[in-house]
Parts: structure tokens; sequence; C-alpha cells
């Protein structure tokens, strides 16, 4: 049986409710940021104008401060030609810009090759984006994650075309812009991709950039504020979803570190295991994807706002479930996916806070996006090894995809095509 509408007036009218549905949820839903890191950066340029110094600078009544490399304050400079309502209003459309980006290179590639509607998935998975807590948390608090996500995704279509030469500035940028995106040179490197050399010179010209434009402060971030923890926030805070958190939350009398470094070295190995099979594969999304999920895990702070990074994962998820010819397995990827994205969009995390003690659902409910991240890890399907057939475009199969997506959450999922071969603002 059918499920999703076949003519252009259902289309529109089921887009349209979900659209106001979306709308309405996040005007009402708890959790709103009130735009606090906006805040944190055009504080930061406007004392860097008037002292020289960044780094001394805490939102009025925190203890909260700019933690990126200067090379970031550099790029904020523009803040201040702004009021404060039309910065806040330039993050908005920063973040959105980045995410209609994110969904068109993903979604769009995968709407062709199903024979859907292009305009009505992109609308369907744009809704299902705007409610998952990551994304509605860095909108709130006017965080950079989105844009960093599709700086370095911009690299992964660059490397497709004519302009593979370019690949790597977006990770250069990224990584020099906030250290977490590193892991993505890492990555270059560890498959021998052209676009590492780029990705090193890029971001250590970057990073010269921001230096010659605050040397002093630039030798305060390295020795001082890159090392000072209570800038950002405790380990233990519900919003840390990373190792580092989890462990925290376990108890203060564990040795915490030690764990930690033991812990993210066996996520690390994982993660070198699992894009080097991507890598011969062909599915440098995949890749993407696998690091991505992995930054989150063992950087020492993950707040909620972070796992953005877990977009390109959840893409694959469900496009592996759409593509398998397994009715079985099809099931399987799906509703794996939605129950992923029932938990992303449920705040589950913050149920727990105020909950004492260290039962199994404290622990469960509390853990619950590190859990999501640690499983993508382990399990995020890698297209293409398993030697499925890909469906063609066009095929009897594509309606019935469209239908089982419907029928396991009523709306359409984000799909993404794999590569031929070839609270307080937290920061």
């Amino acid at each position: 049986m059918r499920i999703a509408p076949t003519t252009t007036a259902g289309r529109i009218t089921t887009l349209a409710a979900a659209v106001t549905a979306t709308a309405v949820i996040l005007a009402v839903i708890p959790g709103h940021r009130g735009w606090f890191d906006v805040g944190v950066y055009y504080g930061t340029v406007h004392h860097w104008q008037q002292t020289g110094a960044i780094y001394d600078y805490l939102r009025p009544g925190t203890v909260y401060g700019f933690t990126y490399p200067p090379f970031a304050a550099f790029c904020m400079l523009p803040m201040l030609l702004l009021g404060w309502h039309p910065a806040v209003a330039v993050s908005v459309a920063l973040s959105t810009v980045a995410t209609a980006l994110l969904l068109y290179w993903t979604v769009d590639p995968i709407a062709r090759r199903q024979g859907w509607n292009r305009w009505y998935a992109f609308g369907l998975s744009a809704c299902l984006c705007a409610l998952l807590n990551p994304v509605r948390d860095t909108v709130s608090f006017g965080q950079v994650n989105l844009l960093l996500v599709a700086l370095v995704l911009a690299d992964w279509k660059l490397a497709q075309g004519r302009w593979s030469r370019y690949a790597g500035i977006g990770i250069g940028l990224a990584a020099a812009f906030k250290l977490t995106p590193a892991l993505f040179i890492g990555y270059l490197l560890l498959t021998r991709r052209r676009a590492a050399g780029v990705a090193l010179l890029v971001a250590a010209a970057a990073t010269a950039v921001g230096h010659l434009a605050a040397p002093r402060e630039s030798g305060a971030f390295w020795t001082r504020a890159l090392w000072d923890t209570d800038r950002v926030g405790a380990f233990g805070y519900i919003s840390n979803q990373s190792l580092q958190g989890g462990i925290a939350r376990l108890g203060p009398e564990l040795p915490g570190r030690t764990i930690w470094l033991a812990s993210s070295l066996v996520v690390l190995a994982v993660w070198a295991y699992r894009v080097r099979l991507a890598h011969r594969a062909g599915d440098r999304l995949a890749g993407y994807a696998l690091t991505g999920t992995a930054c989150c895990l063992v950087s020492p702070i993950t707040w909620v706002h972070h796992l953005v990074w877990l977009l390109p994962a959840l893409v694959i998820l469900a496009d592996a479930g759409l593509r398998s010819p397994q009715r079985a397995r099809r099931r399987r990827l799906l509703t794996a996916f939605w129950a992923a994205q029932v938990v992303l969009c449920s705040g589950v995390v913050w149920l727990w806070w105020n909950v004492p003690g260290h039962g199994i659902g404290v622990l469960l409910g509390g853990n619950a996006y590190l859990l999501i991240a640690l499983a993508l890890l382990v399990a995020m399907p890698i297209r293409g090894r398993t030697g499925e057939p890909e469906e063609p475009a066009g095929a009897a199969s594509a309606g019935e995809a469209v239908d089982e997506a419907a029928g396991a959450g009523r709306g359409a999922a984000p799909l993404a095509e794999p590569e031929p071969v070839g609270a307080p603002a937290r920061h």
C-alpha cells in the first residue's frame, strides 16, 4: 500500500503540515539558549578591540570565555560592524545556509537515485534535521558547529569534481578555527589522500594569520587558555556527551583521565580500522561520517550542540536501509535510524540531570547521545562493502523504499549517496 503522497497537491499539503508542526514544536519546546555563545563571541571581539586581549574576557555574570584559537577571533571581527540583534540574525542565517547546503549535498543525489520528488524530500528532511537536539542547540546558542560541518563536507564535494585539487581547504580552515576537526586531517593522511597536504598547509597558514593578528594572545591561547578546562565547564555536566563526560558521571573516585585515555585509544583504533574499510569500499562519505563521530567521542568536551557531527552518519544509516534489497535488513536499518532520530530529538539527557544515583536508567538516559555515537562508530553501515547491488533510479523498488521509510517513521528520511571509488555556553 502506497503511503507517500503521489500528487503535487498532496505533497504541498503534507509538507506544509510538517513545516507548521516543526515550527510549533520549536517555538514551545523548552531549552531555548538565548544566543549565549553569540554573546561570548560578540563580547570577545569588542573586548579585543578595546583592550588588545582575547582570553581574559568572561561573559558578565559567568565563568565562560572565548575558547577557540586566535584565528577564530580574527574571523569574527566583522561582528564589530554589527549591533547585537543583527549579530544574532547573521548567526541564524549562517547556520541555516550551512544546514541547507548539508541537506542538499546529501539528500538531493539520493532523491534523484530513488526517483523521489526532490523538493519534497528536501523539505521533509529539513524538518527532521531542525528537530534534532544538537541542531536546535547550535542555532539557539548561536554556535559555529554547522558551519564547520559544512566546511568539512565541502571538501568531500570538491574531491568529486574538477576542483579536486582544492580539496582540503575546508578541513584546514575548520581545524584552524577549532581544534577538534583536526582529526579529519588524520583521516586524509590515513587514507593517503593528496588533500592532506592542502589541509595541513591551509591550517598552518590560517594559524599564522591568527598569530600575526594577535601575537600576544596567540601565546596566551597555546600556553594557558587551551589547558584551562574551567573556561568551558565541568566534565561531568550532563551536556558533555563525550567519553570523558560519561566517565566523569560514573563517579569522581574513578581515575577518569586514565580511563579516558585508554578508551580514546580504543575508539581511535576502531575508527582507523573502519575508515580504511570505507576507503576500500569507495564510500568517502562514510569515512567523513566516522571521523566526525570519533571527534565527538574522543574530545574531552562534547556538548550536545557539538553532536551535529553525527548528521552524516545518520544520513548513511537511513540511506543504507533505503537501498538494501533485503526487506529484513531494510526494516532493521530504518528502525535503527528512526530510533536514533527520536532519541536525538527528545532531549532525554536533560531529563536525568536532577535525578540522584547511578542506576541503570540514569546512566542510560544521561548518556543516551554518547551511546548513539558509540553505536554509529561501531555499526554504521559502509555501503558497497557487503556487495549488495545498488538499486537504479526509477526501479520498481524506489516507490517501495519511499513507502518503507514513510511506514517506519511517517516521513522522509535524510539520505546520502556514496561516492564512486575514487544551560551555560558550551564551546
